[in-house]
């Protein structure tokens, strides 16, 4: 069986560390920050035996090069020479085997063109997902390098996994995602109930995630450019924009987030 933690770095991000019941072997996703990583293998008696990269961001791989000075041991990722320390690049069609776990690597280009992520079904009944910063609980990543229709795209491969997948994105932007969705989406109780559990976590200074994808079709307006709701108040925001489809929803939609 799998466990998975939550290792905090910098102002907001989370490093996810992966483990096993049956030996002292992790993982760490996205490890921006070596010490911190290293404080918690100590303090978990753990080995770090792999690496897992999203995208080439700093704040994502600035730990790599201190994490494998001293250790033989594999860095998957994106195929991007901006990303030092890689071993195994992936592009989106392969799987992986790691901790006696298959992950699905899927190609999510959007905040990123090299952006991938990671999914598993290891016990058949409890999916996870490792995002990176193409979807964030009631959000997703900026479009920094990629458009709307590529964004658009990566999230309906994410619609499509099963809707009880555990969701581990890198960032706690959750309460300041949940105010934007409340403006898009004012009459939606299931955000008003989410935003009130999510101020008790922070205030007890605990992660707001994983989420779930069953959660997020319910308040993510990033996950709900198909909805009249979502749809409507995107018109009445920007009038004189495009919105013949559901990309354009998703930009438009988007615009609005970066200016909030």
């Amino acid at each position: 069986m799998i466990h998975i933690q939550a290792i905090p770095a910098f102002q907001d991000n989370y490093i996810w560390l992966l483990s096993e019941d049956c030996s002292q072997q992790s993982l760490v996703v996205d490890p921006g920050d070596a010490s911190v990583v290293e404080k918690a293998l100590d303090r978990l008696d753990l080995e770090l035996s792999g690496i897992l990269i999203t995208h080439h961001h700093w704040d994502h791989t600035n730990g790599i090069e201190t994490l494998t000075k001293n250790r033989s041991i594999p860095v998957y990722g994106p195929d991007n020479s901006a990303i030092s320390g890689i071993t195994h690049t992936l592009d989106g069609t392969e799987t992986l085997a790691v901790l006696g776990t298959e992950f699905s690597i899927l190609k999510t280009p959007g905040h990123t063109l090299d952006h991938i992520a990671y999914f598993a079904n290891p016990d058949q009944d409890d999916p996870i997902l490792f995002c990176g910063d193409t979807l964030f609980s009631a959000g997703c990543g900026r479009l920094f390098e990629g458009t709307a229709e590529q964004m658009q795209s990566s999230f309906n491969k994410l619609r499509a996994l099963p809707e009880n997948t555990r969701v581990y994105c890198a960032h706690e932007y959750t309460l300041a995602n949940l105010a934007f969705a409340q403006t898009v989406e004012p009459d939606n109780h299931s955000i008003k109930e989410y935003r009130n559990k999510v101020i008790r976590l922070r205030e007890q200074n605990r992660p707001s995630l994983p989420s779930s994808l069953k959660l997020e079709f319910t308040i993510n307006p990033f996950m709900r450019t198909d909805q009249n709701s979502v749809i409507t108040a995107v018109k009445e925001h920007a009038p004189n924009a495009p919105l013949s489809n559901d990309s354009e929803v998703f930009g438009a939609l988007r615009h609005w987030k970066d200016h909030f």
